[in-house]
């Protein structure tokens, strides 16, 4: 699970500068609707949202479940799980396991190496180093979305080959993303409720060891 984690904490922060990528590779109607993307997610202050992920084999068959909420203020983010929690304040990271009390500290991701899909990078991950394609138009949940694929430029870089955006048509905003990984299996990303622009103070993004008694820490930074 810690490396679901990991894959989808650098999934909510990338999508605020579109890099610029050769013709070839442009899909214009992808591009239109990720450029739209790009610009609704640059306007929010913050996101709060609840998210579910679910990890399937080669066969389809459910391998992971896990259920969350995310936070996130620029580049910014807290994961909750049910026994584990993850502090980033773009500098540190701090992941606390509730069943051995145990915190890991790390450095931040790297917001530049593309191949970390985190929390902080999901709704913006299609902005550097993939090619993208408009594939259709279908319903989630009631609603309608745009589905985009994005294959990655260096494929030979990447745990995964592909990635899919499932984009609310109204709302302009990432309702499910779906990351196909070479060894077959599929990670789902599901956003179920998402609110933007609220007060999020900066101490939320810090573990304090103070709240956690007998906490063990081990430092993993190098």
């Amino acid at each position: 699970m810690k490396n679901i984690i990991t894959l989808f904490a650098l999934c909510f922060i990338t999508l605020f500068a579109l890099a610029q990528m050769p013709k070839e590779t442009v899909d214009t109607k992808a591009k239109a609707i990720l450029d739209e993307l790009s610009k609704k997610t640059k306007s929010y202050t913050s996101i709060k949202a609840e998210f579910s992920i679910v990890v399937a084999d080669a066969a389809g068959k459910p391998i992971e479940n896990q259920s969350g909420a995310l936070q996130v203020k620029g580049s910014k983010y807290k994961v909750d799980f049910k026994g584990q929690n993850i502090f980033c304040d773009a500098k540190t990271q701090w992941t606390y396991i509730k069943e051995s009390n145990e915190v890991q500290i790390n450095n931040a991701p790297d917001p530049n190496k593309t191949d970390n899909i985190n929390p902080a990078n999901i709704f913006t991950i299609y902005e550097k180093g993939f090619k993208y394609k408009y594939e259709k138009e279908e319903m989630l949940n009631g609603a309608k979305v745009d589905v985009i694929t994005l294959i990655p430029l260096e494929p030979g870089k990447k745990s995964y080959h592909q990635v899919q955006l499932f984009i609310d048509k109204v709302k302009k905003q990432i309702m499910m993303v779906k990351i196909k990984a070479k060894d077959q299996k599929v990670t789902t990303i599901t956003v179920k409720a998402m609110n933007t622009n609220q007060e999020i103070t900066d101490n939320t993004f810090v573990f304090n060891k103070a709240d956690y008694k007998g906490v063990e820490e081990v430092d993993l930074r190098e």
